[in-house]
């Protein structure tokens, strides 16, 4: 067992990121964030109460799905 990782996270939830950190990690502000929210566009949320929260293994996921295609050689 990890005991390490057991005494600092002893319910063994994943991590959550708050909208702030999740813009700062992404280097867009937060304002893009909440409009990517209300279009559907960004990852997706939990919300506690007014509080949103974003686990990290959705936003990893989403991340991977902005990837554009390989470019296409022209044949």
């Amino acid at each position: 067992m990890d005991t390490e990782r057991t005494a600092e996270n002893p319910w063994g939830l994943e991590p959550l990121l708050d909208v702030g950190e999740l813009a700062a990690s992404l280097g867009v502000p937060v304002s893009t964030v909440y409009d990517w929210r209300t279009r559907g566009l960004g990852p997706r949320a939990y919300r506690f109460g007014k509080h949103l929260k974003f686990a990290v293994s959705d936003v990893r996921v989403w991340i991977e799905q902005q990837r554009d295609a390989p470019p296409s050689d022209g044949r």
